[in-house]
């Protein structure tokens, strides 16, 4: 079980079966809804707490990002047709845990910046391909 928060500490959350692999993010809605890159971890239950400030936003037809309204913190990726929570990883209590392992929509990430190590780096089509291949569409 991992536990995290928002800022504020208005919006908590337990998490179960989280993937120790994370994964960052760059296509162009993750890098305007946070203007950077998300650094995201797989999560199959998350259990939430200060639920009336939990904001989502539908994004997408097959997804929804979370948010906190008081202090705007992003908390999760929650990809619809699988059920599947994609939590940030700077929320959690202890990150220390994951580690970075695959870059996604590499093709739209900016010049002017590089992660370093032996990543999985996918294209968009490598990772629509991935998700559609696990019925996760997009």
């Amino acid at each position: 079980m991992h536990t995290g928060r928002c800022l504020c500490g208005a919006v908590h959350f337990s998490a179960s079966d989280v993937e120790s692999q994370y994964h960052a993010c760059h296509c162009g809605m993750c890098r305007r809804w946070g203007g950077s890159p998300m650094f995201a971890v797989p999560a199959e239950s998350v259990a939430f707490s200060g639920t009336e400030n939990l904001a989502r936003y539908k994004s997408s037809q097959w997804a929804e990002r979370g948010f906190c309204r008081l202090c705007g913190s992003h908390l999760f990726y929650y990809l619809a047709p699988a059920e599947q929570y994609f939590m940030a990883v700077g929320t959690f209590d202890d990150p220390t845990p994951f580690a970075l392992s695959r870059e996604i929509f590499v093709d739209h990430k900016p010049a002017d910046y590089s992660f370093a190590g032996d990543l999985e780096r996918w294209t968009e089509a490598q990772t629509l391909a991935h998700f559609s291949s696990n019925d996760e569409d997009g």
